[in-house]
């Protein structure tokens, strides 16, 4: 299990863990080239690594539209694209459908969003 981000006593968190159930311990997960962070955010697994998508800035309550790529086996973060991605959202829905993470709704901080969008790993888009 991992876990990453969502809001502390403070403020919003870029920090996570990896939980291991043969050990019963947990690893905290690199912070290195990680989303900036989040709360309200999104987490997909894709049988091989996490998408983290969206979010709020928490303690500032800006909606964000980044994300990065968490591979667990060599603990590294990649960001996702920074060209042609949604508008910036929390409280959206994000679902894995097998090569895609697809993205909709949410809210921008003012309004409810009525769109959304796909973003394929392999090609980074």
């Amino acid at each position: 299990m991992i876990i990453w981000g969502g809001f502390g006593p403070c403020c919003s968190l870029n920090s996570g863990g990896r939980y291991n159930p043969d050990s019963d311990s947990w690893t905290g997960t690199s912070t290195t080239n990680a989303p900036s962070a989040r709360s309200i955010h999104t987490a997909v697994w894709t049988g091989s690594e996490m998408i983290i998508w969206g979010g709020s800035a928490g303690d500032v309550g800006a909606a964000l539209d980044t994300g990065g790529r968490y591979d667990p086996g060599t603990d590294t973060w990649i960001p996702t694209r920074s060209s042609d991605r949604p508008s910036p959202r929390d409280s959206h829905t994000a679902v894995w459908t097998g090569s895609e993470v697809i993205v909709w709704g949410g809210f921008d901080g003012t309004n409810d969003i009525n769109s959304g969008g796909r973003y394929d790993p392999s090609t980074d888009t």
